[in-house]
C-alpha cells in the first residue's frame, strides 16, 4: 500500500482547525475564521479523496486493508495491549468519503446561514470538533478508539445542540441528547469487557479471525455481546427506545441538523453493527431484534410525521424512520443494503435539511408550516432543489433514495414468513413516507402564502451551491446499483447475502414500491391541493387518534413520569436528605459543636481575672511537678501494665 497516504492526517486536520478557532478565534477576523473553518475539512476530504484514487483509481488496484498504527504504542497493561491503529478498508472508505464530503459542503453552507450570528467562531470550532470525532470513530481499528470517536462525537453534538445555550429549550435539548446517548453508550462499554473476557483483544481483525478459527461458536455470549452493542447503536442512531433525544436536537441551528442528522452521528450505530457483523452473524436472536427494531421504529416515527407542524421536526421524525431502514437492512444481514441506504440518505436528507434551512432564512427565522405556502416562485432554487429530496425520499424512480429503499426491502421479502411481514412493515413506511414529505412540499411552496413576512427572498450562492451539488448525488447517487456497491463491500461485510429471489420478483417487488410512493404522493395532493380542507375535517372527526400523533404517542411524557421524576425523587431524598442534611449537615454541626465546646473553655482560661490567672498557673506548676516526681513505671506496674524503656 501506498505509504503516503498518511491516515492521521484526516482526523488531525479538522482538530487544527478546532484548535485554532477554539483559541484564537474570538479575536480573529470572521473572514479568517471563515476560511480556517473551511480549509480543514476542505484538505481532509482531499486526503480521503487522495486515498481513494491510491486505492482504485489510476488503474492500479492497491490491497486493502490499509492499517496505520502509532509507532509510540497505545495502551499496554499486562495482557491487554490495544493499539492507536487506524483502518483504511471498504467500508470505511465509502464512510469517509461520505463524511468529509457531505461535511465540508455543510461547513460552506453554515458560512452564509450563520454569517450574522454571534458565537461564529465558536460554532465553528464545534463543528470541527464533531467531524474530527467523526473520522476518528470510522477509521478505528478497535473497539476501544472507535469508542473515543463514539463518545467524542457525543460531546460535540452536545455542544452544537445547545449552541443557543442562552435559550432554555436548546439548553434542555443539548442535555437531553447527552443524557439519552449515555444509556446505549453502558450497553458499548459492557460489550468492550466482555470482549475483552472472551477474545482478549478489542482488535476487530482478530475478533473476526478468532471467529473464523471456530464456526461452530454460536449464539451465547456472542449474543449478549450483540445486544450490548445493539443497545449503543438504538441510543446513537435513535432507534426505540433511545429515539427521543433526536427530534428535540433540532433546538441546534439547522446546518447542525443536516451534519448529525444526515451523514455522521445518527448513522454511526449502523456503522457500527456493519463493522462488527461477524458477532451479529453468529446471533440470530440478535438479527431479529435488529431487524424489529428497525421496522417498529421507522413506522412509528413515520405515524408521528404525518402530522407535524414544524418544518425541522418533520425532516427528525424522517431521519429516525429512514434510520430504521438501515436497521432493518442490518437485521436482514443485508449490511452492504443498509449502507447503500446510508450513503444515498446521507445525500437527499442533508439536501432536505439545507433546502429547509434556505427556507427558515428567507422567512426570517419562520419554521411553522402553517405559516408559509407559495413559496415556488419567490424561492425558486430552494423549490427545485426541495424536489429533488422529496422525491428522492419518497422512492420515486430513478431517484437515489429509490435504488437504496428497495434493496432493503427486497433483502427483507426474500427472508421467509418473518422477513415478509417486516416487508410490509416497511412498505407501509413508505406509503407514509411519501405522504408526509409531498405534504411538507405542499404546504410550504405551493397555494397562497400565509407568511407574515411579506418579502421572502432567496439564499445567497454559499447557500445554494452545496444545495446544487446535494440534489445532484440525490438525483445520480443510486445509479451505482446494489450489485456493484455489494461486490464492493464485500470483502468487508461478506457477499450480498440476498440470492434467494429472481430478478423478476425484484423487479415486480420495485415497482410496487414505486407505485406506493405514489398513492402516497396522489393522497398528500388531494389533501393539500385539490381539498386543502379535507386535513382540518379529518382531525376534527377524529380528534382522539390526531391528538395522539400529534403529541407524539406522549412517549416524552411517559418517559417523565416512570424515569425522570422518580430519579429526581430519589435523589433529592438521597441528595438532599442523606447525603446534604445527614452526612454533609451532620458534620458541619459537629464540627459547630466541638468549636463552640472548645471556644467555651478558652473563653473560661481568657476571663481577665488576675486571681483565675494565678490559680491556672499553680495547678499547671503542680501538674508539672508530679510528671517528674511520681514513679509513674511503679504505679503503673501494680495495675499490670508495663513500660519498656526505650534503649533498654
Amino acid at each position: 500500500m501506498n505509504a503516503s497516504l498518511h491516515l492521521w492526517l484526516i482526523p488531525l486536520l479538522p482538530f487544527a482547525g478546532f484548535l485554532v478557532n477554539g483559541i484564537l478565534g474570538s479575536r480573529l477576523p470572521k473572514r479568517l475564521v471563515t476560511t480556517v473553518a473551511l480549509l480543514a475539512p476542505l484538505a481532509s476530504f482531499c486526503v480521503v479523496l487522495s486515498a481513494a484514487l491510491a486505492a482504485f483509481g489510476s488503474g492500479s488496484v492497491v490491497s486493502l486493508p490499509y492499517i496505520e498504527t502509532c509507532p509510540l504504542g497505545w495502551i499496554n497493561a499486562g495482557t491487554l495491549h490495544v493499539d492507536f491503529s487506524f483502518v483504511l478498508d471498504q467500508l470505511s472508505l465509502i464512510m469517509l468519503l461520505v463524511v468529509t464530503g457531505v461535511g465540508f459542503l455543510i461547513h460552506i453552507y453554515s458560512a452564509g446561514y450563520m454569517a450574522h450570528e454571534d458565537g461564529y467562531w465558536r460554532y465553528f470550532s464545534y463543528l470541527n470538533l464533531f467531524l474530527f470525532f467523526m473520522t476518528v470513530l470510522v477509521l478505528a481499528g478497535n473497539a476501544l478508539l472507535m469508542f473515543v470517536g463514539w463518545e467524542g462525537v457525543g460531546l460535540a453534538s452536545y455542544l452544537l445542540i445547545g449552541f443557543y445555550f442562552q435559550r432554555k429549550s436548546a439548553a434542555d435539548a443539548g442535555k437531553k441528547a447527552f443524557i439519552v446517548n449515555r444509556i446505549g453508550d453502558f450497553g458499548f462499554l459492557i460489550a468492550m469487557f466482555l470482549l475483552l473476557g472472551n477474545f482478549g483483544t478489542l482488535t476487530f481483525s482478530k475478533i473476526g479471525a478468532s471467529l473464523a478459527m471456530n464456526p461452530a461458536w454460536q449464539g451465547g455470549v456472542l449474543t449478549v455481546i450483540a445486544l450490548c452493542l445493539l443497545l449503543g447503536a438504538t441510543g446513537k442512531s435513535a432507534q426505540i427506545p433511545l429515539y427521543i433525544w433526536l427530534p428535540d436536537a433540532m433546538e441546534g441551528p439547522t446546518p447542525v441538523s443536516a451534519l448529525i442528522h444526515a451523514a455522521t452521528m445518527v448513522t454511526a450505530g449502523v456503522y457500527m453493527m456493519a463493522r462488527m457483523h461477524v458477532l451479529f452473524d453468529r446471533s440470530p436472536f440478535a438479527l431479529d431484534m435488529v431487524a424489529i427494531i428497525g421496522a417498529a421504529t421507522a413506522l412509528f416515527a413515520a405515524t408521528i410525521g404525518l402530522v407535524q407542524t414544524d418544518i425541522k421536526r418533520v425532516l427528525a421524525y424522517s431521519t429516525v424512520s429512514q434510520l430504521g431502514y438501515m436497521f432493518l437492512g442490518c437485521g436482514v444481514a443485508a449490511y452492504s443494503a443498509a449502507i447503500f441506504h446510508l450513503v444515498t440518505h446521507a445525500f437527499f436528507k442533508a439536501l432536505l435539511f439545507l433546502a429547509v434551512g434556505s427556507v427558515i432564512h428567507g422567512l426570517a427565522g419562520e419554521q411553522d408550516l402553517r405559516k408559509m405556502g407559495g413559496l415556488r416562485k419567490k424561492l425558486p432554487i430552494t423549490f427545485a432543489v426541495t424536489t429533488v429530496g422529496v422525491l428522492a425520499i419518497a422512492g420515486i424512480f430513478p431517484f437515489a433514495g429509490f435504488f437504496s429503499k428497495d434493496a432493503i426491502l427486497y433483502a427483507a421479502f426474500v427472508q421467509g414468513p418473518g422477513g415478509k411481514v417486516l416487508w410490509f412493515v416497511g412498505l407501509v413506511t413508505a406509503l407514509l413516507t411519501s405522504f408526509y414529505m409531498f405534504r411538507l412540499w405542499y404546504l410550504t411552496f405551493m397555494g397562497e402564502s400565509r407568511s407574515h413576512d411579506a418579502h421572502p427572498h432567496e439564499s445567497p450562492w454559499s447557500m445554494l451551491g452545496p444545495l446544487v451539488i446535494l440534489a445532484l448525488l440525490s438525483i445520480g447517487g443510486g445509479w451505482i446499483g446494489i450489485e456493484h456497491f455489494g461486490a464492493y463491500l464485500a470483502p468487508v461485510v461478506g457477499p450480498r447475502s440476498v440470492e434467494a429471489g429472481s430478478a423478476s420478483l425484484e423487479l415486480m417487488l420495485s415497482i410496487l414500491a414505486v407505485v406506493v410512493a405514489l398513492l402516497g404522493w396522489f393522497v398528500a395532493d388531494r389533501f393539500y391541493r385539490q381539498r386543502p380542507e379535507t386535513p382540518q375535517k379529518l382531525a376534527a372527526a377524529l380528534p382522539a387518534g390526531y391528538n395522539l400523533l400529534s403529541n407524539k404517542y406522549f412517549v416524552d411524557e411517559f418517559y417523565g413520569a416512570t424515569v425522570v421524576k422518580p430519579l429526581f425523587a430519589v435523589s433529592k431524598f438521597v441528595l438532599g436528605w442523606v447525603v446534604d442534611a445527614g452526612l454533609i449537615g451532620g458534620a458541619a454541626l459537629l464540627l459547630a459543636g466541638v468549636s463552640k465546646l472548645a471556644g467555651a473553655i478558652l473563653q473560661r482560661w481568657q476571663s481577665g481575672n488576675l486571681r483565675s490567672y494565678a490559680a491556672w498557673l499553680a495547678a499547671g506548676a503542680a501538674a508539672v511537678l508530679l510528671f517528674f516526681t511520681v514513679p509513674w513505671a511503679t504505679v503503673l506496674s501494680n495495675f499490670g501494665i508495663h513500660l519498656s524503656m526505650a534503649g533498654h
